[in-house]
């Protein structure tokens, strides 16, 4: 394992920002090509809009390895593409047995999470909500709410993170406002 010495971060709890963070990693509209079900919405929001930053990830850059603790927090900004919430891009594990432990921390939102299988489930979250996300189980977060949503985010140091099999198949279910509140549908990218 990789020596690391002892130190604190500072997060937050009001808007989500971990200090010091080594990278924070932005993901704008463009950056999300293919994530929304919604494909053409997403480009037009594009030219309507310009090129919306979606959410940012604050991280302390530790060693990837197994016996480390990884932790990052992520503030995701109102907003929808078509009828979809803003959301992360969303991951399995590469070692799909580990687990993660989410701490919601301002705003609303929801944790969606999916099996292999295709069950998908949504959590609702919002300050103080801590979610277990089990090994198996791909998840993204959304924001369901008028302002930024913040949440804090822990899980094992030799998990990896799996995009490309959320990138090439989706989720079966898509976050989607219907009368003014979040509602699970079926993915209509999805047969």
């Amino acid at each position: 394992m990789t020596a690391v010495e002892p130190f604190a971060s500072r997060l937050d709890f009001g808007t989500g920002i971990l200090r010091p963070s080594s990278l924070v990693l932005r993901r704008n509209l463009s950056d999300m090509a293919n994530v929304y079900a919604e494909e053409v919405a997403r480009r037009k929001l594009i030219e309507e809009t310009g090129d919306t930053l979606v959410y940012q990830v604050y991280v302390v850059e530790l060693p990837e390895t197994e016996g480390h603790l990884l932790h990052c927090a992520t503030v995701i900004h109102p907003g929808r593409v078509g009828h979809e919430y803003f959301m992360t891009k969303g991951h399995f594990h590469v070692k799909r047995d580990r687990a993660e432990v989410y701490l919601g921390l301002v705003g609303e939102g929801h944790l969606i999470l999916q099996r292999d299988d295709g069950t998908v489930i949504s959590l609702p979250m919002g300050p103080g909500t801590v979610a277990y996300v089990p090994p198996y189980w791909a998840h993204r977060t959304a924001n369901t709410g008028a302002g930024p949503f913040a949440f804090f985010a822990a899980w094992p140091g030799d998990a990896g993170h799996d995009y490309e099999t959320i990138e090439e198949k989706g989720f079966a279910k898509i976050l989607v406002c219907r009368d003014g509140r979040p509602a699970l549908v079926e993915n209509p990218n999805i047969r």
